[in-house]
């Protein structure tokens, strides 16, 4: 198989066949990431060849060695549904000659991967298998998404993924909490929450902002442009951004950037998972949520 670099999948794709079509992201601005500072290029496609090579390849594994039916494909890198629509068509046409039982193609994308395509287009993808988007909005606070330089605003946000609601293709979103900086995540978080209630995610998503040397808002700290908030902070945050929630949706905070994990159906486990956070907020100290955050060395 053709993997390049680390590979990135959501916890819910963990028995999804990955398969490499990208590698690097076409964005690579966010200040922030360091997700894919290990590659020595921003952005790559893969040949056709090796994508070709590496459903035989796989279609022979899971034969030999699985036992199972797979029914679900997740495309690799940042943001693999950037690619045109004529490309997206020919990888699902070699998905489905290789696993003709394949139900679904999910992939990672940019809220701006989707203004590239057409909502005909959007509607033959859907079509052709793509379903299950993870996008990372991280918030609908317009001034920590201009800061953190993410390429879209909230209402951007709101008109492509309601065009994606429209052509059919389910999604599901990643908050990133702390990313409005100290004093402010409760306000994001509740912008935030007032977007996707007016959308249909199927999860939201939230990881915990964990800042590293090497990243752009490292530097922007240390020149004093921009303060981190406290952990017990982000917790406060994190409850405002389910407090707000209205809609039908999964909330989950699984990643290993989170010290708690959390998981329920909303609505009708809202006030488990905030009483979970009360929980947190009032009884585990800034000390103890802090050293996890440290010792968080990679995500």
């Amino acid at each position: 198989m053709h993997y390049t670099g680390t590979i990135w999948r959501p916890p819910y794709e963990a028995s999804s066949l990955l398969l490499e079509v990208t590698a690097g992201c076409t964005h690579h601005r966010c200040k922030f990431c360091t997700l894919y500072a290990d590659l020595p290029f921003q952005f790559r496609m893969s040949p056709m060849e090796d994508i070709e090579a590496d459903l035989k390849e796989a279609q022979k594994m899971y034969r030999r060695f699985m036992g199972r039916k797979v029914s679900r494909t997740f495309l690799t890198g940042a943001n693999p549904f950037v690619l045109k629509y004529d490309r997206l068509m020919e990888i699902a046409g070699l998905v489905h000659k290789y696993f003709p039982g394949m139900e679904t193609i999910g992939s990672f994308a940019r809220v701006t991967d989707i203004t590239l395509k057409s909502d005909e287009e959007l509607a033959a993808l859907h079509g052709a298998g793509y379903d299950g988007l993870t996008i990372g909005i991280e918030t609908a606070d317009d001034e920590a998404l201009r800061f953190m330089d993410k390429g879209y605003l909230a209402a951007d946000i709101l008109e492509q993924c309601g065009r994606l609601d429209k052509a059919g293709i389910r999604y599901s979103f990643f908050y990133l909490t702390g990313i409005s900086g100290a004093g402010r995540g409760e306000d994001g978080a509740k912008a935030t929450a007032a977007v996707c209630n007016k959308l249909h995610p199927l999860l939201v998503g939230a990881n915990m902002l964990t800042i590293y040397p090497n990243s752009g808002l490292y530097q922007e700290i240390r020149r004093g442009n921009w303060k981190e908030e406290s952990e017990t902070e982000k917790y406060r945050e994190v409850r405002a951004l389910v407090e707000g929630l209205e809609i039908p949706t999964e909330f989950a905070a699984l990643g290993a950037s989170n010290a708690f994990q959390l998981h329920g159906v909303l609505p009708e486990d809202k006030k488990k998972l905030l009483a979970f956070l009360d929980d947190v907020i009032e009884n585990v100290g800034e000390d103890e949520l802090r050293r996890y955050r440290e010792s968080v060395h990679h995500l």
